[in-house]
């Protein structure tokens, strides 16, 4: 089980940050991924697995004025 923006969810076979991101239509350009507490650099989201007891945030950029 790992934890999303403070969702449980179980994932069914081993998948990276970047399918997990493409899957749920998320752009790239604009987030930000925490993973346990570290900031992860973009170029790493299709090489780092999601792993039992992750804590993943997921931020948007919203710009505006």
């Amino acid at each position: 089980m790992i934890t999303i923006n403070g969702k449980t969810l179980t994932l069914s076979a081993p998948k990276t940050i970047g399918a997990y991101l493409d899957e749920n239509n998320y752009r790239r350009t604009y987030i930000a991924v925490e993973k346990n507490g570290e900031i992860l650099p973009k170029s790493k989201y299709d090489t780092t697995y999601l792993n039992d007891g992750d804590k993943i945030e997921i931020v948007s950029f919203v710009g505006g004025g």
